[in-house]
């Protein structure tokens, strides 16, 4: 993952407005791909590295805020950076409310562009990092058994092994099996650390 090539995509139904940003990408060293209409882009797909999304607001179809919109709606994570030459107070307040890195009228600075550009990088390598540690701790988590998957949870709740044994009906001894047997499995280098991965987890199918 960390391998991958950053790529920003441009999505604006003029193509000088796309070449323009190509020629400028290509003099940092970025890789573009370039669409004229969300559509296209969805036909396209997504590519594999760190992804920022620079995306027109008027476009033929549907619009870029639409497509955020839709992007949140199916939580799906693609840090967009907004551009208009039609941009008004209400347009930009809907794009940050929604998550976007920046919302840019035109004319812009180049410089601006490329920070915003690099901050959503940032923020998508990131989330990239999370979801492959988050990953990692299911793939481990998945490895228990129905009855330490139970016993983990009321440990990260705060129980005690007396507590967790009652309310499971097995010895206490029992408990600290299953216990040392959850912590070598999961990795975890303290009940804290267990915690914190149950915490990660709370989202995933089948977490405590």
């Amino acid at each position: 993952m960390s391998e991958a090539q950053d790529t920003v995509i441009v999505i604006d139904d003029d193509p000088l407005v796309r070449e323009s940003l190509a020629r400028l990408l290509r003099s940092v060293s970025l890789q573009s791909r370039l669409y004229g209409s969300v559509a296209e882009f969805l036909t396209a797909g997504r590519p594999d590295g760190p992804t920022c999304l620079v995306l027109d607001v008027r476009l033929p179809g549907q619009s870029g805020l639409d497509f955020q919109r839709e992007l949140s709606s199916a939580s799906l994570q693609m840090p967009v950076v907004f551009i208009t030459g039609h941009g008004d107070i209400a347009m930009s307040v809907q794009a940050m409310k929604g998550g976007a890195v920046e919302f840019l009228t035109k004319p812009f600075r180049d410089q601006d562009l490329l920070d915003a550009i690099r901050s959503g990088l940032e923020r998508d390598r990131a989330q990239r990092e999370r979801e492959v540690a988050t990953a990692a701790i299911q793939a481990r988590f998945n490895t228990l058994t129905p009855r330490e998957r139970e016993v983990m949870a009321l440990a990260v709740a705060g129980r005690l092994n007396k507590q967790i044994a009652a309310a499971i009906g097995v010895s206490e001894n029992t408990v600290k099996i299953h216990r040392g047997a959850i912590i070598r499995k999961m990795r975890a280098a303290s009940l804290v650390d267990l915690v914190l991965m149950a915490e990660k987890l709370k989202n995933a199918p089948g977490a405590p």
